[in-house]
Order: C-alpha cells, then sequence, then structure tokens
C-alpha cells in the first residue's frame, strides 16, 4: 500500500488541495450568500447586473436592469420587454472557485499563482457579463432556442475558457510546466 502511496503522491496532492480549496471557498461563499435576505440580491450578482447593462448601454441597446420587487434576481428589461432574470448562479463565482481550485492544485511560483489567479478571476467575469448581454439580445430574438443557448452553448463557451485557461496554466506557468 506505501509503495501506491509514494507512487502516486502527486496525484494525491493534486486531489487533495482541489478538494480542500473548493470545499473551503465554496463554504465562504455561502456563509457570504447567508448575509443576504431571502428577497435580497447579494452584492456580486447586482454588479454583474449593473455591468451587464453599462455594456449594452454603450452600444445603444434599450435596456434596463434592476432588483425584482418580490424575488430576489435582477430583471433585465430589453427594448421594453422583459426578457430574462440575473440569478445568483448568473454571476459566475463557482467557475471561479472551480478556475481557483484547479491553479492551486497545480500551484507555481506563488507570485505568478497569484497574478494568475486575479488574470483568470477578472478575464472570467469579463466573459461571463459579456455572455449574459449577449444572451439577453439572443434570447429576444429567438426566445424558442432558450434551452440551447442558455443551457448548452453559453456554458459550453464559458467552461471552455476556463479549460483553455487551466491548458495554459499547466503548460506554461505551475510547477509542472515544461
Amino acid at each position: 500500500m506505501k509503495k501506491y502511496l509514494v507512487q502516486f503522491k502527486p496525484f494525491l496532492i493534486f486531489i487533495g488541495t482541489f478538494f480542500a480549496v473548493y470545499i473551503v471557498l465554496t463554504l465562504l461563499y455561502k456563509f457570504y450568500l447567508n448575509g443576504f435576505g431571502p428577497n435580497e440580491v447579494d452584492e456580486i450578482t447586482n454588479t454583474a447586473g449593473r455591468n451587464v447593462e453599462q455594456l449594452m448601454q454603450t452600444f445603444s441597446c434599450d435596456i434596463k436592469i434592476h432588483k425584482s420587487l418580490t424575488d430576489s434576481w435582477m430583471e433585465v428589461w430589453y427594448n421594453k420587454h422583459y426578457s430574462v432574470r440575473i440569478v445568483e448562479g448568473c454571476n459566475a463565482v463557482s467557475v471561479m472557485i472551480l478556475f481557483v481550485a484547479f491553479v492551486l492544485a497545480f500551484s507555481g511560483n506563488f507570485k505568478v499563482t497569484l497574478l494568475f489567479i486575479i488574470f483568470g478571476i477578472f478575464s472570467i467575469y469579463v466573459l461571463n457579463v459579456a455572455r449574459i448581454a449577449i444572451l439577453v439580445v439572443l434570447l429576444f430574438r429567438f426566445p424558442e432556442q432558450d434551452h440551447f443557448l442558455h443551457g448548452t452553448l453559453f456554458p459550453l463557451i464559458i467552461y471552455g475558457f476556463v479549460f483553455l485557461l487551466w491548458i495554459i496554466w499547466v503548460n506554461k506557468f505551475s510547477k509542472y510546466a515544461k
């Protein structure tokens, strides 16, 4: 048994670090969310909604995003029609947690790791804001494609981007990079 532990030590360290970081960050995020009432929108989701509105206004879109009067989400009004809602899961924090856990599990130099995590979180956030804005327009024009756009295409884009960041991290910056 000891032979296998030694043989698989790098893999076990990766798995242990990944799950430890993922669980700790998820618990911290849940603790953060518990600070909000049942009909409140957390500040990260609120900021994402405001950023989507700012981005779309930059392109002269008729967009209004505000907190629902009765529920814990942001209502998106596009071209004077209620289009979609932005809920807590739309803020990409869970994707960022997954990204950070993977990078830390393959950590390299502290400074490089920290800078890559900051760059990754920022780029995931920006991509997510753009994703929501484009999704608003596409769902307005093609509401029958809701399942494909929201459930398949856009998750594929954001998770594909995170996967690309992971590939870059492992091959260029991690302690295993050649």
